[in-house]
């Protein structure tokens, strides 16, 4: 595992096939290039948004280190999302 840079530029995709999915993939990653179950998963992806992703960058759904930490680690990071939870009465 290598050392986390300070700040990552970063491309965002959402997927047309899963609401409030997004992955977030290094700005120069070919999203072709992604592992097939991944792309089958997560579908078609519409470019979203590109920034610059630091470790003090808010993000609304994920925490950007852990973010950054994922992206370094396995080259991308997936964004599901937030899980509806069950409230009994």
């Amino acid at each position: 595992m290598s050392a986390v840079p300070e700040s990552i530029r970063v491309s965002v995709y959402r997927s047309e096939r899963r609401a409030d999915t997004y992955l977030y993939l290094p700005a120069e990653a070919d999203f072709d290039e992604l592992p097939e179950a991944l792309r089958t998963h997560f579908g078609v992806g519409v470019s979203f948004l590109q920034l610059e992703l630091d470790r003090d960058r808010y993000l609304a759904q994920a925490d950007a280190a852990q973010v950054m930490q994922a992206i370094n680690d396995q080259g991308f990071f997936l964004q599901l999302p937030p899980s509806k939870e069950f409230h009994d009465g």
